[in-house]
C-alpha cells in the first residue's frame, strides 16, 4: 500500500512542552496498518506512554484507527526508539490486495526516528506471491555493507522451521523480481534523518515454485558481473532446502558461474549440489566444488540444494557461499566477402535496425550503421554479435534509357539474386527503378505464368510484386498464377519484390518478371488479360484501395477462349462527386465501333456479358469529394449463338402461329360438318320432305322449310343453271326433276369412285316404262361428272361411322 495513504491516516500532531521538556505525539493509525514503537537500546529506562491513565512501557502498538496521544518520558526518544509501520498484503489464487508503494509524506515529525516500512506478504497455496522490481532494480549486498543512497531492502521467507533472510539489497541492480512461497515479507530500512524516495513495487500472484524463494536476475547486454549470496549469509543455508535463481540473458552472451567463499556442511542425507536448467538442453547437476559449465544458450536457472546437515556439534558448519556470475559477449567477428560482379544492375544495402543492440557492422574495417555495396564490386564485410533482428538487407537497381532507339530491345530479367550465407540475415526485398524515355512505356511480363492481383478475396500466398509510381502511388500488388499476361505503364515505375509476412526472399531459377521499354500508349495503364475457363478473375483499378488519380485512364484488353463469353460484375465500387468531367466505365468489343456498355458516376452499374474479345476502359474525373475505385469480377461461361437463337425463335414463333391457325380452321370445319350431319334432307316419294332426327309430323312442302338449307355445299348449288338453260332453250320442263307420285322400287346403290359402297339417294325409274328417259343436255364432262358425283338428295351415314371405309373425303370444286 502507498505509504502516503498510510501516513494520511496517521495524523501526527507534534509539539514540545516547555514546562516538562518531553515530546508528545497524537497518532491515528489506518485500519489494517499497525504502528509499532519499541525501545531498541538495552538498559535504557526510556518509555513510551499513552492513554488517559498514562500507561507506560518500553514498546507501544497502535492500530484499529483509534486516535492516541503518545508521550515519551525521555528527552531524546529518537536515539532509543524505532518505529515500524506494517501493512499486510494477502493474495488469492488470482489477485493480490494491493501494491507496495513507499513514501514518507506526512511523516516529518518521525524523520529523526529510525523507521522500517514492512509489507507482510501471504500467498495462496500452491501459488507463490511475486514482487516486481523492474522499475527500480535491486542488487544484493553483504549484510555489513551500506547502500549509497541508504535505502536498504530485505526479503524474508517465513517457513515452519523459522524465518529465512533471502537477502539484503540496494537500489539500481539487475534483480528484477522475487517470488516467495507461502509467507514472507519485504521491508525498507530508513535510518534517522533519511527522506524516503517514492517508489512502487507491483505485487501479483506468482508460479507454483518448488523452492522457498525464486529470484529473477536480468543480465545486461554488455559485459558485466554480479555477486549473489546464499540465504542467511554468512549464516547457514536452511537445512535440507532449495533456493532458485533465474537468469535472463541475451542470446549473444555467455555466462560463467563461480562459487566463492564456500562453506559446506557435514551431511547426514543427500549432498549439496548445483542444478542447471535451460530451454535448449537437459538439466545438469554438479557438486559445488566442481567446475561449473558455461551458459551460452540464452536464459538458464541455477538451483542450490542443501543436504540434511549434521548439526549435533556446535562447531559443525552450515552451507554458505558467494555466487559470482559473469556475462560477456559470446561471439567473435564474422568475415563475409560479397561479390556482385555477376549480379547485373543491383546494389546491396545493409542497415542496422536496433540502435540499442551490440551488432557491429564493418566494411573494409570501418564501422558503419549503413553499408552500400555498389553493383559489380567485390567488398569485404564483417559482423559481430549481429542477430537476424538487428540487420535489414535489401537490393536495388536502375534500368532506363533516354531515347527509344537507345533502349534495350531484349527484355531485362528481374530476378532475385543469390547472396552469400555469411550475411547475418537473408535478402528481404529487391527494387528495380524503371525509367522509360519521355514518350516511352514500361512493359512488364511474367516469366513464370500470368499474374494476379493481391486482393482481400484472392490474396497472394508467397512472393508479392509491388508496382508503384515515383510519387508513391501504387499501381497494384501482383503475384503469379493469375490471368494478367502483360502490364503497360506510361510513366516511371518501381518494381519491388517481397515475401508475405516479411520472410526472406529465395532465389529462383527463372526471373519473376521481364521488363522492356516500348512506344508510348494512349492510356496511362493497359493490362492484357486472358481469363481461364475454371477461374474467375478480379481486376482492381490502379491505386487500389486508395483510388485512381484525377483524370487517370486504364484499359484492360480481355481475350476469351473459343466458344466462351465473359460475365462482368462490378464489386467494391466507390464513385466520387466530380468537380470536372465524369467517371466512365465502358465495355466495347474489339473491332466494333459501338459500345456494348457505358456508365458514368451518376448512373447505376449493372452486370453485363460479352461474347467476344473486348476492351474494358475506365477513366476518372476531377473529384470534388470521394475516390474512384472498383473491382471487376470476370467469370467465363459457355457462349450462345445469338443469330441462331434469333432464327430459331422466329421459326418457332411462325410454327406456333401456323399450328394455332390450323387448329382454328380444323375446329371451324369440324363444327360445320357436325351441323351438316344433323341437317340432311330425306327424300319422300309421297312428295313430302322432312329432316332426319325430327319426330314431329312432317309438314307439307308449302308449309315446311325443307327447301331452305342452313348450309349448302358448292357442288349442290346447280338449279339456277337449269333455269338459265330453260330460258336459253337448252332445257325444257321435262329436263327438270319432278317428284314421282307412283310406286317406288328398290335399286342398288351407286358406287363411289374409290370403289367403296356408299349409300346414296335411291333413284326412282321414270313412270313410263316403255319410254326412255328424257335425254340430258349437252354439258361439259366436268359438269356431268359433278352432277353424278354430287346428287342432292342423298342419305348418308354419319362421318364417324364410315370415315374408315370412305377414305379421304373429296372436297367440292368451286367457291362459296
Amino acid at each position: 500500500m502507498h505509504l502516503s495513504r498510510v501516513t494520511a491516516f496517521l495524523f501526527f500532531f507534534y509539539f514540545s512542552l516547555a514546562v516538562s521538556g518531553l515530546q508528545r505525539l497524537k497518532l491515528t493509525p489506518e485500519r489494517g496498518t499497525t504502528l509499532n514503537i519499541s525501545n531498541q537500546v538495552k538498559g535504557s529506562a526510556c518509555k513510551v506512554c499513552s492513554g488517559e491513565r498514562r500507561r507506560c512501557d518500553t514498546s507501544l502498538v497502535l492500530k484499529d484507527n483509534t486516535p492516541v496521544e503518545v508521550e515519551f518520558d525521555c528527552r531524546q526518544p529518537e536515539d532509543v526508539f524505532r518505529v515500524e509501520i506494517i501493512r499486510n498484503i494477502e493474495c488469492t489464487t488470482k489477485s493480490c490486495g494491493g501494491d507496495i508503494i513507499q513514501a514518507d509524506t506526512g511523516l516529518h515529525p518521525l524523520l529523526d526516528f529510525h523507521r522500517t516500512f514492512t509489507w507482510n506478504l501471504k500467498a495462496s497455496v500452491p501459488k507463490a506471491v511475486q514482487v516486481d522490481f523492474t522499475k527500480v532494480g535491486l542488487r544484493q549486498m553483504s549484510p555489513s555493507a551500506n547502500c549509497p543512497d541508504r535505502h536498504a531492502y530485505a526479503l524474508k521467507a517465513f517457513q515452519a522451521t523459522g524465518t529465512v533472510v533471502i537477502g539484503k539489497y540496494c537500489r539500481a541492480g539487475p534483480i528484477s523480481g522475487a517470488q516467495i512461497l507461502n509467507k514472507g515479507s519485504f521491508s525498507l530500512d530508513a535510518p534517522p534523518g533519511l527522506k524516503v524516495q517514492s517508489d512502487q513495487f507491483g505485487v501479483s500472484v506468482g508460479e507454483e515454485i518448488k523452492s522457498f524463494a525464486k529470484i529473477t536476475v536480468s543480465l545486461p547486454q554488455q559485459s558485466s558481473s554480479l555477486e549473489l549470496l546464499s540465504p542467511n549469509f554468512p549464516e547457514s543455508f536452511p537445512d535440507d532446502d532449495v533456493m532458485e535463481w533465474y537468469f535472463h540473458m541475451d542470446a549473444k552472451h555467455k555466462a560463467t558461474v563461480e562459487f566463492q567463499d564456500l562453506t559446506q556442511p557435514r551431511c547426514l542425507k543427500k549432498k549439496t549440489a548445483a542444478e542447471y536448467h535451460s530451454q535448449s538442453r537437459a538439466a545438469v547437476v554438479l557438486g559445488l566444488t566442481d567446475t561449473q559449465p558455461v551458459q551460452n544458450r540464452g536464459d538458464f536457472s541455477l538451483t542450490l540444494r542443501n543436504c540434511e546437515m549434521d548439526r549435533r556439534r556446535a562447531d559443525s558448519p552450515g552451507l554458505a557461499v558467494k555466487i559470482k556470475v559473469s556475462a560477456s559477449r559470446a561471439s567473435s567477428p564474422v568475415l563475409c566477402g560479397v561479390d556482385l560482379r555477376k549480379i547485373k544492375v543491383l546494389s546491396l544495402h545493409l542497415e542496422r535496425l536496433r540502435k540499442a543492440s551490440e551488432c557491429e557492422m564493418k566494411m573494409n574495417s570501418v564501422t558503419m550503421e549503413k553499408i552500400t555495396v555498389p553493383s559489380g564490386s567485390v567488398t569485404q564485410l564483417s559482423f559481430q554479435d549481429c542477430l537476424p533482428d538487428d540487420v535489414l538487407v535489401t537490393a536495388s537497381g536502375v534500368i532506363g534509357c533516354t531515347h527509344i532507339k537507345d533502349c534495350l530491345k531484349l527484355p531485362v530479367p528481374l530476378s532475385v539474386p543469390s547472396l552469400p550465407s555469411c550475411l547475418p540475415v537473408p535478402l528481404s526485398a529487391v527494387t528495380w527503378a524503371l525509367r522509360p524515355p519521355l514518350h516511352g512505356t514500361v512493359e512488364l511480363t511474367s516469366s513464370i505464368g500470368a499474374l494476379q492481383q493481391h486482393l482481400p478475396r484472392k490474396p497472394c500466398n508467397d512472393s508479392i510484386i509491388t508496382v508503384s509510381e515515383d510519387d508513391g502511388t501504387t499501381v497494384g500488388h501482383f503475384c503469379p498464377q493469375g490471368a494478367i499476361q502483360k502490364v503497360q505503364i506510361h510513366t516511371n515505375v518501381s518494381v519491388t519484390v517481397t515475401r508475405r509476412g516479411g520472410q526472406a526472399l529465395r532465389p529462383a531459377l527463372k526471373p519473376l518478371l521481364t521488363a522492356c521499354m516500348k512506344e508510348e500508349i494512349a492510356e496511362r495503364y493497359i493490362f492484357t488479360v486472358s481469363p481461364k475457363r475454371d477461374k474467375s478473375v478480379l481486376l482492381a483499378t490502379p491505386g487500389w484501395p486508395e483510388g485512381m488519380e484525377s483524370y487517370a485512364t486504364v484499359s484492360w484488353i480481355v481475350s476469351l477462349p473459343a466458344k466462351m463469353e465473359a460475365h462482368l460484375m462490378f464489386v467494391n465500387l466507390s464513385q466520387p462527386k466530380c468537380a470536372n468531367r465524369h467517371t466512365n466505365i465502358r465495355v466495347q468489343r474489339i473491332g466494333s465501333l459501338e459500345e456494348d456498355y457505358s456508365r458514368r458516376e451518376d448512373e447505376e452499374l449493372e452486370e453485363t456479358s460479352v461474347a467476344e474479345n473486348f476492351y474494358l476502359n475506365m477513366s476518372n474525373c476531377m473529384p470534388e469529394t470521394g475516390h474512384f475505385k472498383v473491382i471487376t469480377e470476370i467469370t467465363l461461361q459457355k457462349s450462345t449463338n445469338k443469330m441462331l437463337v434469333t432464327i430459331v425463335s422466329v421459326v418457332a414463333a411462325l410454327v406456333l402461329l401456323f399450328l394455332l391457325v390450323l387448329v382454328v380452321v380444323c375446329f371451324v370445319i369440324k363444327k360445320k360438318k357436325k351441323k351438316l350431319e344433323h341437317e340432311v334432307s330425306i327424300y319422300n316419294a309421297n312428295g313430302t320432305d322432312f329432316l332426319a332426327g325430327h319426330n314431329s309430323f312432317p309438314k307439307s312442302r308449302e308449309d315446311n322449310e325443307s327447301h331452305v338449307y342452313a348450309s349448302i355445299e358448292d357442288t349442290l348449288v346447280y338449279t339456277h343453271l337449269l333455269r338459265k338453260g330453260e330460258e336459253m332453250g337448252v332445257y325444257t320442263e321435262s329436263d327438270t326433276y319432278q317428284p314421282f307420285p307412283g310406286q317406288t322400287y328398290p335399286q342398288r346403290p351407286l358406287a363411289s369412285k374409290d370403289g367403296n359402297n356408299m349409300e346414296v339417294a335411291v333413284y326412282q325409274e321414270y313412270p313410263l316404262s316403255n319410254q326412255e328417259a328424257p335425254p340430258l343436255p349437252n354439258r361439259p364432262p366436268s359438269h356431268n361428272q359433278a352432277l353424278v358425283d354430287n346428287v342432292i338428295y342423298q342419305s348418308q351415314p354419319s362421318m364417324e361411322e364410315h370415315s374408315a371405309k370412305m377414305g379421304p373425303r373429296l372436297e367440292p370444286e368451286g367457291g362459296d
